[in-house]
């Protein structure tokens, strides 16, 4: 390990302490300190903020998430940056009522209990948390499982509820890329058995390392407001475990749940859906398809143009996004041109690692 020392979050006044080989995020999830993030590898901005003052070195990132310009001004990516001397840093996005309610992450060890196609190409997979490891996280959050046979880590986010308990089940709903270097492993052919002997594929009673969690998509505690849920593709995982979740406390909050996808082939856990509706007070599912017509429940186009034809004034909404930094670019404005503050525009920022 290396020196360590203070960093001081202005300006709600925290200090943590941070060692020189880890980055400042990951000094306050250890700290139990909740600060805005999404991907932790420096490409969706979630975590950006402005050096105030002291010595500090970042990692590799993308200029997509910290122009050149905003480097020099003194911006900086907290997933990327590591204190060689106290930090004073000005957060940019934060949120009062988390930032102290985090879960520090730890590792465990799981089972592949279930790989199961959902379309051609998400693919529904279910781990066993085994020995008497326990993993907490929120509806909403995501963990890292560790590519078998390699030191990579890939991010997805829950879709099940938590079970605070050993031999808790966790589910994942992932899109398979070209070139994947975890999502190759879920190819079709993946079923029974160990791993020993086939094809690299991911089978019943492999092993798994995962580590987490992670994510600040939480469902924050505002009964009297109304929620948008916006997911495309397998951005439908945390919403899914949102809706879980609100259905589960027979929630009485106006809900519309907004899923885009390509075609009638790529939609799926339309059911299930249905039936958690059925258990909120007030709920509308508004399935949309980019490149097909709109035929009987399905709308026509990027879903974010959809909830700019269905959505009237926002002023008194929350809204939970997941998806490729894209659509949340596109759904923040339009949501913000409804009225809806931005600071009550809550996202899991989806960004794609393939390897071949």
């Amino acid at each position: 390990m290396g020196e360590k020392h203070r960093v001081r979050f202005e300006p709600v006044g925290i200090e943590i302490e941070a060692d020189e080989e880890e980055t400042v995020l990951d000094a306050a999830f250890r700290q139990g300190v909740m600060l805005m993030h999404g991907c932790k590898e420096g490409q969706c901005s979630s975590c950006k903020s402005f050096l105030l003052d002291g010595d500090q070195q970042m990692e590799r990132y993308s200029t997509f998430a910290l122009a050149d310009y905003e480097s020099e001004e003194g911006y900086v990516l907290l997933c990327r940056t590591h204190a060689y001397g106290d930090l004073d840093v000005e957060l940019i996005n934060y949120d009062e009522e988390m930032l102290l309610s985090g879960i520090p992450p730890r590792d465990a060890a799981a089972r592949v209990t279930a790989v199961e196609e959902m379309t051609h190409d998400i693919v529904r997979l279910e781990i066993e948390l085994t020995g008497e490891g326990e993993l907490p996280f929120r509806p909403g959050q995501y963990i890292d499982i560790r590519v078998p046979g390699t030191d990579h880590w890939r991010s997805f986010s829950m879709a099940a509820l938590p079970q605070d308990k050993p031999g808790a089940r966790l589910e994942f709903l992932i899109k398979r890329y070209p070139g994947g270097l975890f999502s190759g492993l879920l190819e079709r052919g993946s079923g029974e058995g160990p791993g020993e002997g086939r094809e690299q594929r991911l089978s019943v009673g492999d092993p798994l390392a995962v580590r987490g969690p992670y994510g600040s998509c939480v469902m924050r505690d505002a009964p009297d407001r109304g929620l948008v849920l916006l997911a495309g593709g397998a951005g439908m995982a945390p919403i899914l475990a949102q809706l879980r979740a609100l259905a589960e406390a027979g929630s009485t909050r106006p809900t519309r749940f907004y899923y885009g996808a390509r075609t009638a082939r790529d939609l799926f856990a339309l059911d299930e859906i249905a039936g958690l509706g059925s258990r909120l007070a007030d709920f509308a599912f508004v399935p949309a398809l980019s490149e097909e017509p709109a035929a009987g429940p399905y709308e026509h186009g990027l879903i974010t143009d959809v909830v700019e034809r269905h959505e009237g004034d926002l002023a008194g909404f929350d809204a939970y996004l997941c998806g490729p930094p894209g659509m949340c670019d596109a759904a923040m404005a339009v949501l913000t041109a409804k009225g809806m503050p931005e600071e009550r525009v809550f996202q899991d920022r989806f960004t794609t690692s393939t390897d071949t």
